[in-house]
């Protein structure tokens, strides 16, 4: 298949999770002859931070403007199998446009946000990425969770198809390393900022590192400021290049994932740095949700925590217990959540519709042709 994709970014991992999932989704297409062209808006902050260039067994085209990309989008969309827009795309309303103008075989929106997306409906928020016709004029609507948003992303925007495709790590990028100096850290946490993350950040990062003032913590990501309630014993590293993730999971004892508000209210949206960190063999901490248990088993697989009590006891265990903890979820990982898994996973839903649009497609012809 040809995929061609309106999407956020795939160049640069600065301040944004969508970049790696869909480099180890590309990867994978690849692998399987498939080819991917990817759009996306070349903006500054990426620019600067960009560490990806090239987009192996695709095409990466950066734009400036919308404008002058229309005639290499149009050009792409002319004989492509599937035509995509994603959340965040900041050409979102242009390119779903032209995509579902086209005569691709699936016309697919990927909400890889769809618990923020459906919870700033709800308080009456914009939505920038979605029209207003909403989501029914696509072939088929992908999910970042399952659980109640598939429901909703019908009911409230129309959606006429909907299928969960979760998040994943790509096992060549995640893997087990030698820890490294300035990562070491008796718990660590990887992510951007967040205030519908704060509180549990504060929970379960923040009162243990109180608790235990002789240890070390460990925060990487961006968008802290001085807010933020640092500790003497809390180090900030403000961006973990891509390559660095596997060495910064790695250097603690103990990793944690934290969800976002409306993310962990939906359930069944694991995170894709619980994937990554689980590839690479490191024990995760997180906080509690509602379908956790689907991907990772509690107690084995993984540790969860409701309150701070839980993740001091979480930091008590020995080594050698949380070593085991994550061989087991590095076994899981490596059978249920890797890219290639969902690329699998992929190729059987746009089957079924690329079948479905063929037919509908030959019928449309034959009619034509009668008449």
């Amino acid at each position: 298949m040809k995929l061609v994709i309106f999407g956020l970014s795939v160049s640069s991992s600065w301040g944004n999770g969508h970049a790696t999932l869909w480099r180890g989704l590309c990867s994978s297409l690849a692998k399987r002859g498939h080819r991917v062209i990817f759009f996306e808006r070349d903006v500054p902050y990426y620019a600067a931070n960009r560490d990806l260039v090239e987009l192996p067994g695709g095409e990466l085209i950066l734009y400036g403007r919308w404008p002058e990309v229309i005639p290499a989008a149009l050009r792409h969309l002319s004989d492509c199998d599937v035509a995509m827009v994603t959340s965040y795309c900041p050409d979102a309303a242009a390119a779903s446009e032209l995509v579902l103008s086209s005569r691709a075989s699936v016309r697919c929106f990927y909400d890889l946000d769809s618990p923020i997306t459906l919870d700033r409906l709800a308080r009456g928020l914009a939505v920038d990425y979605i029209g207003p016709n909403g989501l029914a004029d696509f072939d088929l609507v992908l999910s970042y969770a399952g659980g109640r948003a598939i429901e909703q992303l019908k009911s409230r925007l129309g959606a006429r198809a909907v299928a969960p495709l979760f998040g994943s790590a790509d096992p060549k990028v995640h893997h087990p390393a030698e820890p490294e100096g300035r990562y070491r850290a008796e718990l660590s946490y990887l992510g951007t900022h967040a205030e519908d993350r704060d509180l549990a950040l504060r929970t379960l990062f923040v009162e243990p590192a109180k608790r235990f003032p002789q240890r070390r913590f460990v925060v990487g990501g961006s968008m802290y400021d001085g807010s933020f309630p640092w500790q003497p014993n809390i180090f900030l590293v403000s961006h973990v290049p891509c390559g660095d993730h596997p060495a910064f999971y790695c250097s603690a004892n103990l990793n944690l994932n934290v969800t976002r508000r409306p993310m962990a209210e939906n359930g069944y949206c694991p995170s894709g740095r619980l994937f990554e960190a689980a590839a690479c063999g490191a024990a995760v901490l997180s906080d509690s949700w509602a379908g956790l248990d689907t991907f990772f088993e509690p107690g084995r697989e993984i540790l969860v925590a409701n309150g701070t009590d839980d993740a001091l006891a979480s930091l008590q265990r020995s080594r050698e217990e949380l070593a085991r903890i994550g061989r087991a979820a590095r076994e899981r990982t490596l059978e249920q959540h890797t890219a290639g898994a969902r690329v699998l996973e992929l190729e059987t839903i746009l089957g079924g519709f690329r079948s479905t649009s063929s037919k509908a497609l030959r019928t449309e012809t034959l009619v034509a042709e009668a008449s």
